[in-house]
């Protein structure tokens, strides 16, 4: 355990905070959960802290982060669920990919590494969760873009598969 996956821990009792009915403490949360997404990937760069644990451990903890305040959002109201789903939808293609690497035996031959696209949703999401926190309407082509990252990073995951193999 190092610094790097503490800060990373850090996420899940920050998305927590999301069951105040309280703006700036939902904001508060969101800085937060973004400032230790970027620190931990800094810091297990920097000093060579990189491991499989740290390399699944960081994208599970933004995930929960996500989910848990999508979960809220859905439950006051704020979120309709296909939107919701349109937000996640990179987290479908990833399950997509991996059922393909199950299937063809190949899942404890890939090695995981962080995407361009993930990297782009995650900031997404953290932007679209600070907007509905402060009940800002979401413009329908925002839900849209969510579905072209997740198509995006599929096609990234199948990108670096095919390098693998060559």
């Amino acid at each position: 355990m190092n610094l790097s996956n503490v800060l990373s821990f850090l996420r899940a009792p920050l998305a927590f905070l999301f069951l105040f009915d309280n703006s700036a403490l939902r904001f508060t949360a969101i800085v937060l959960a973004m400032a230790t997404d970027i620190f931990d990937g800094y810091l297990a760069r920097r000093f060579k802290w990189t491991s499989q644990f740290g390399a699944i451990l960081d994208p599970a903890m933004d995930k929960f982060f996500v989910f848990f305040a999508l979960g809220v959002f859905l439950f006051e109201g704020t979120l309709q669920p296909w939107e919701a789903c349109a937000m996640i939808s990179r987290d479908f293609a990833l399950c997509l990919f991996g059922v393909y690497l199950s299937l063809s035996g190949r899942w404890h031959t890939y090695e995981t590494k962080a995407l361009r696209w993930g990297k782009a949703t995650t900031a997404l999401q953290f932007f679209v969760l600070i907007a509905l926190t402060f009940q800002v309407v979401i413009p329908i082509y925002v839900f849209w873009l969510f579905i072209l990252f997740g198509l995006l990073a599929f096609l990234e995951l199948c990108q670096i598969k095919n390098q693998a193999l060559t």
